[in-house]
């Protein structure tokens, strides 16, 4: 098998997502509003075909998908897509779901793109890194972040599911001293806590590999790690890890994740709502 550039083949994805990125611009703008229910949209599966015929031209090797299924034959790479992760939230208008396209070496996440074509805060936001760099990419510029040491302290910034807007004291009781963010995406929480703007991402519901790969190669970027819901390294060795990667996760940096993991977040998913509002928890 001819030698991968990891650094040529980042080039190829973050333009192959970022043309991806148009079809969900144009799915949110859609006067009548994006197509689907639930958990489903139209776009989703449009894009994933898009993105897997441009990938597995460019390496190919195994895949999985959310949408399109997946092709596993034990060979040492694996491409990993999430089309729009956060679709509940982005159906229901609310913005901030992402595209997610990750890549496996051996098991281990050596490449990660992230990006969100619709956000509240920051415009199009493409975050990416691949094995061998020295820093993130944010929009193509070099943006530095180190995890490695970062504690938990005032100030710091806990990225959290949409749905933490509904529970908002424990939120904040749990993410103590730091703030909460909510904000749809465990991809995109993973990834904007990779270029510095939080200290973790937590989701507190079962993921597949689709959800978070890409995040986690960000992760490695800047000294970050993601654990489960015993603070174990997540694991990408199995069909079956792939399927369920974790119950719980905690991403970013490695002492505000122990830290973090350790607190009742049980008590989050018993608590009763603050108002009706329906919102996805990812």
């Amino acid at each position: 098998m001819p030698e991968i550039n990891l650094l040529t083949l980042l080039n190829l994805v973050m333009k192959q997502v970022t043309l991806a990125g148009e079809l969900l611009i144009a799915e949110w703008a859609r006067p009548e509003g994006p197509r689907g229910e639930d958990d489903k949209a139209e776009v989703d599966v449009e894009i994933e075909w898009q993105l897997r015929e441009a990938l597995l031209q460019a390496l190919h090797c195994d895949f999985w998908g959310e949408e399109t299924g997946h092709v596993l034959t034990g060979h040492p790479w694996c491409w990993v897509i999430d089309p729009n992760d956060g679709t509940s939230d982005f159906l229901k208008g609310r913005k901030g779901s992402a595209i997610s396209v990750g890549l496996l070496r051996n098991s281990v996440p050596v490449l990660g793109v992230v990006y969100a074509p619709v956000t509240e805060d920051r415009g199009p936001d493409c975050i990416a890194w691949a094995e061998g760099m020295l820093h993130l990419l944010r929009n193509g510029l070099t943006t530095t972040a180190d995890l490695s040491q970062q504690p938990l302290t005032a100030g710091s910034v806990v990225m959290v599911s949409a749905a933490a807007v509904l529970k908002p004291e424990l939120n904040t009781e749990l993410c103590t001293p730091g703030q909460f963010l909510a904000m749809p995406s465990i991809a995109y929480r993973l990834a904007r806590v990779a270029a510095g703007d939080g200290v973790c991402a937590v989701s507190l519901y079962p993921l597949s590999a689709h959800d978070v790969v890409a995040g986690h190669a960000l992760l490695r970027g800047s000294g970050g790690v993601l654990l489960d819901q015993d603070a174990q390294p997540i694991s990408y060795r199995t069909e079956a890890d792939l399927v369920t990667v974790s119950q719980r996760c905690f991403g970013g940096s490695p002492q505000a994740c122990i830290t973090l993991q350790q607190r009742n977040w049980t008590a989050m998913l018993e608590a009763p709502l603050t108002t009706n509002e329906n919102l996805a928890a990812d």
